[in-house]
């Protein structure tokens, strides 16, 4: 694996930490989830900016967020058991199916 998806996978993980964790500060009134959210954005963010230098930033913030979202649709609805209908769930596939779309066909994806 390239190092710059290494870090972007880095940024999508620790992003996902901190909105798991934004959840759990119950509006920032808990500190230790408080604490992760700040953590966890700041690494985010540093990985994300790292994979910047190989990647242009459309790209790398449209691969973010979206791997983010779902991601944290995911865990919304096995960990806070929160409802997913089908409207949501298709929704969330048409962003999977641009992630790759982006990742297998786009000759923007590198620099």
């Amino acid at each position: 694996m390239p190092k710059h998806y290494l870090f972007l996978l880095i940024a999508v993980i620790t992003e996902t930490i901190g909105t798991s964790a934004l959840e759990a500060s119950q509006q920032m009134t808990r500190v230790v989830p408080a604490v992760i959210v700040v953590v966890a954005y700041v690494l985010s963010f540093y990985f994300m900016a790292l994979t910047l230098k190989y990647m242009p930033v459309g790209i790398v913030y449209a691969l973010w967020s979206g791997l983010g979202i779902v991601s944290i649709a995911i865990i919304g609805y096995l960990v806070f058991g929160q409802s997913l209908d089908w409207p949501a769930v298709a929704g969330l596939a048409m962003i999977m199916s641009g992630i790759l779309v982006i990742h297998l066909f786009s000759n923007s994806a590198a620099h």
